[in-house]
């Protein structure tokens, strides 16, 4: 997780849309004195589906063309972090959608202290097709801050010891696409080995600061993956662990570089991975709703949670 600077004001209005059912909220930052400051607890608050607008996290933008399109990110618990593909093609769409941005060309983003690229191109019944550079990705243990031995395997592997059901050695390929992912090999890629491996996976106290955690196995055409998001928990798509995923079976040979197409529960989404491990990120995006939190709520978030 990132070591967050003062958190901003963002302004009251948002729009909220999704990339494979992974959604997110797009506030701008403001100075306005009727904005709400995007606090641990206020930002969890919005993100809380029954008692607040209900999102997998919040996008601030920070600034815009001509200044240049600079992002926050945090995750519906109310944590920063570095980066998220699916909210990037959401960003991306929005921007463009609102003719912020020019359609079909090519952008660039900082987010998480680095630069990225974003190129959105509309399609049919408002769909938006997104693309995101997202540099090249990095693996191995130190890439992630993991205190692990290796496996020997060329592609980055290594052997983390699990306390859990079985208390198992887990074969698993770090790999860093601006922020750490755990990818595992060799497990059942089900809901229910999700849900015993992620949340002890994510915070495992080998790691410096957290990971993503994916399940992979492959599959025709492609490779079959899970994810359960440091902050969030298991979501229906990651952009950044499909990116984390197509890495690693590159570097481990299981593909050749190329393009790969990752299967999730809320659909696929297409990774353009070369032989040097640059990563290209491909999939749609649809914009839900605009509106507005009501004036009331955001005082009280002003008032209830601490500044």
């Amino acid at each position: 997780m990132l070591r967050s600077s003062p958190r901003p004001v963002l302004d009251r209005r948002f729009a909220l849309g999704h990339g494979l059912g992974n959604d997110y909220l797009i506030f701008q930052a403001t100075g306005e004195r009727d904005g709400w400051r995007a606090t641990p607890e206020a930002v969890a608050r919005v993100c809380d589906r029954r008692r607040g607008v209900g999102a997998d996290g919040v996008v601030a933008v920070a600034s815009s063309p001509p200044r240049g399109v600079r992002l926050r990110m945090f995750n519906p618990d109310g944590t920063e972090f570095e980066r998220s593909g699916n909210g990037l093609r959401i960003v991306a769409a929005h921007l463009a959608g609102r003719g912020t941005v020019p359609v079909a060309t090519w952008i660039e983003a900082e987010v998480g202290g680095s630069l990225v690229t974003l190129r959105a191109e509309a399609g049919e019944g408002g769909v938006w097709d997104v693309q995101v550079g997202l540099g090249r990705a990095r693996l191995g243990a130190a890439a992630v801050g993991l205190q692990s031995r290796s496996t020997g395997d060329s592609g980055g592997g290594v052997s983390l010891p699990f306390a859990g059901p079985g208390d198992v050695e887990l074969d698993v390929t770090p790999v860093s696409v601006g922020n750490p992912h755990l990818v595992v090999f060799g497990q059942p890629v089900t809901d229910r080995r999700l849900a015993e491996l992620g949340p002890g996976l994510t915070g495992h106290p080998l790691l410096a600061a957290g990971a993503n955690v994916q399940l992979a196995e492959m599959a025709t055409g492609g490779v079959r993956a899970l994810a359960w998001e440091r902050g969030a928990g298991p979501t229906s798509a990651s952009g950044t662990s499909a990116c984390a995923v197509a890495a690693a079976c590159v570097a481990r040979r299981l593909l050749p570089p190329g393009e790969v197409r990752v299967e999730m529960p809320g659909g696929t989404l297409l990774v353009a991975v070369d032989a040097e491990l640059d990563i290209g990120l491909r999939g749609p995006a649809q914009m839900i709703a605009t509106g507005e939190l009501d004036a009331s709520f955001a005082a009280r978030l002003a008032r209830d949670v601490s500044q």
